[in-house]
């Protein structure tokens, strides 16, 4: 390893260069920048911040770099991070590639310490890899959005770029540690995002957002454009004109939050600029609920974010571009963990262990009920969030970013096995379409090297009786319902008065839910003046919205009632409920996620349940209402499942 001083770092006057190795792969040293090259791809690192401010492919150049006018990029321009005068090498923007948490920080106090850590000439030309670290040093680190001008949280950030011999592409990780004496810190929006060329015009971030996308395209509102993180761990752009594309491929997901059902930004344009191209890989965010990551002081914490790839190729149409995006992004998911990764709080694979078993349904109360879709995943315990205006939230593998997850889809019969993980100790969650609620095991400890088998698992589901009525499908999203099809349509919830002039009436044994309710429960408007903003979902207020549900018992009934409702999109923070036209319920303080402004079906996922004497019910036809609250139109639900529940049994 060879340490590069101080000094090198604040004299930015030299010109000389240095070559490390010839062969395969090759690695040059300025006074401002590395040069990695193997013969596919350049790669330029700035000294000064971390960033990858060129990433040249069979000649292109495929970042944004900085743009001339004509959204061309300007390649005479000095990168950044280099002033030849050396006082003050931060920029006012990024282009190109680069960490919203960069190395540089937001102050010149601290120079970075920039590295070789894995030298070529000493592999034979193999790889190598560069290290630009920040020490925090009193200073707050990271630009992205949300942080304060003075910086957004005490870490020491190091960012490390590798090229490996025939690598399409390079490799990025960031390794942030808190040590125990930094203070109490909490991190905003977290990401690595490219900027691409202008030339690229085909965004493929999903099987259902793979669509042309010129700059001449403004669609207005980058949220239709969100996607499920964990099932599509490839994603990016093509040219339909030079026939080469940019793909982020991600490995893994463990590095990630939110678990496998987080919805996020993946790309989009940045319409704000120069309609430049965006790929973006998020791993801590405020959209759709968000996700945290909170540190005491006294508490030493590191996560290492990554190694990711950043995938070029070329090919015969988009198709087949992202095709083998997809292709290599399965080969990168068997190399992991990556064995090149040395001297960082990273767990290669002898290191790691593994977990498996059988989840066994036993539903009591409906016995044939069947599982689809079974995620299984090991996360940390849910935990109480030291962040002060979180006021003691409990922070759930949903809304976690501090801590690595690992989840698995498991075999039709419920088998599975959920390996390379990193030891520590866990909780084991099941999530299933089909099955209201989730699965939990505690105190899972997974050693180096092993395997731990937890054998056969029954899943006993949660009940309160019989079920009387049942309205969707246990799935975490209300992709079921009527409209959801339309969800990414930043004006559906001004659909809902014309497909419902007279609101959800729903019978129980004649509606059906994929026609008769719709996906978004929104105050109704009666604005004709209400219209969708960009960021803003609905500007406009709307009345009241009752949703009844009738429904018929063949007596009258004793006992407790148990009305469970399992929501997966909150922007209003209450709901009142009524049985046979008499209030029941009032829930207040829900959980609100943005959701329904920005224009998805699935958020943060939790149950409430209201349970009341059922003498409230009779023979006969009998109503349940759920009403949301006169507001704004974005103040809705959306829910994933509903369920009445009865048990007779005496109370005492």
């Amino acid at each position: 390893m060879k340490a590069i001083p101080l000094w090198r770092s604040l004299t930015l006057l030299l010109a000389a260069s240095q070559a490390y190795a010839a062969g395969s792969v090759t690695l040059t040293e300025t006074s401002h920048e590395y040069i990695l090259d193997n013969g596919i791809v350049t790669a330029r690192v700035a000294k000064a911040s971390g960033d990858l401010t060129s990433l040249r492919y069979e000649g292109r150049e495929m970042l944004a770099t900085f743009l001339n006018e004509d959204g061309t990029p300007d390649l005479d321009r000095d990168p950044p991070g280099y002033n030849p005068n050396g006082l003050n090498p931060r920029m006012t923007d990024h282009q190109y590639g680069f960490w919203s948490h960069d190395a540089m920080g937001p102050a010149d106090t601290a120079p970075t310490i920039p590295t070789v850590t894995i030298d070529p000439a000493d592999n034979d030309g193999q790889r190598a890899e560069v290290s630009v670290k920040g020490i925090a040093e009193g200073r707050l680190m990271g630009t992205g959005p949300g942080a304060s001008p003075d910086g957004d949280f005490a870490a020491d950030i190091e960012i490390r770029y590798a090229l490996g011999e025939g690598d399409s592409g390079v490799y990025t990780y960031c390794i942030f540690e808190h040590p125990e004496d930094y203070p109490a810190s909490t991190i905003a929006e977290a990401r690595f995002c490219a900027k691409l060329n202008g030339f690229f015009d085909w965004m493929s971030l999903a099987d259902h957002l793979d669509l042309y996308f010129p700059k001449e395209l403004h669609t207005g509102d980058k949220y239709i454009f969100t996607a499920v993180q964990w099932e599509n761990p490839a994603f990016g752009w093509s040219s339909t004109t030079e026939q080469v594309g940019f793909y982020l491929l991600n490995p893994t997901t463990e590095y990630l939050s939110g678990g496998p059902t987080k919805v996020e930004f993946l790309g989009h344009r940045d319409t704000n600029r120069v309609s430049a191209p965006c790929v973006l890989n998020y791993w801590r965010s405020s959209h759709y609920g968000g996700a945290e990551v909170s540190v005491d002081k006294g508490e030493h914490w590191s996560k290492v974010v990554g190694p990711f790839m950043l995938y070029v190729n070329q090919g015969d149409g988009h198709a087949e571009m992202y095709a083998d995006a997809k292709a290599q992004q399965q080969k990168e998911q068997q190399k992991w963990p990556y064995d090149w990764v040395q001297d960082a709080p990273y767990a290669n694979d002898g290191a790691r262990g593994a977990v498996e078993g059988k989840l066994v349904l036993r539903d009591k109360v409906e016995p044939d009920s069947r599982m689809k879709n079974v995620l299984v995943g090991l996360t940390a315990p849910a935990y109480t969030s030291s962040n002060p205006v979180a006021h003691g939230r409990t922070v759930t593998w949903q809304t976690d970013a501090k801590h690595y997850q690992f989840w698995v889809q498991a075999d039709a019969d419920g088998s599975f096995t959920i390996p390379k993980v990193t030891p520590s100790r866990y909780t084991l969650h099941a999530i299933a379409d089909g099955v209201m609620g989730e699965f939990q095991r505690a105190d899972i400890t997974v050693e180096p090297g092993k395997t731990l088998d937890l054998g056969q698992l029954a899943w006993t589901p949660v009940r309160h009786g019989r079920q009387v009525w049942e309205i969707g499908i246990p799935n975490r999203n209300g992709s079921e319902f009527y409209g959801a099809e339309d969800y990414a349509d930043p004006e559906i919830s001004l659909r809902y008065p014309k497909a419902f002039p007279d609101d959800v009436h729903y019978v129980i044994g004649q509606s059906d839910f994929h026609e008769d309710w719709f996906f978004q429960h929104v105050p109704y408007n009666e604005d004709p003046e209400a219209k969708a903003m960009p960021y803003r979902g609905i500007v406009g207020e709307g009345r009241a919205t009752p949703y009844t549900i009738e429904f018929d018992l063949g007596k009258a009934p004793a006992g407790t009632a148990t009305l469970r409702l399992a929501i997966c999109g909150t922007g209003t923070q209450r709901l009142n409920i009524a049985v046979n036209d008499q209030p029941v319920e009032t829930l207040d303080d829900l959980p609100t996620d943005g959701v329904i402004t920005r224009h998805g079906t699935q958020g943060i996922w939790y149950q409430r349940e209201v349970a009341f004497d059922a003498s409230r019910l009779h023979q006969g036809k009998n109503t349940l209402t759920l009403t949301v609250p006169a507001g704004p139109i974005n103040n809705g639900l959306i829910y994933d499942y509903l369920r009445l529940e009865l048990d007779e049994r005496p109370t005492h």
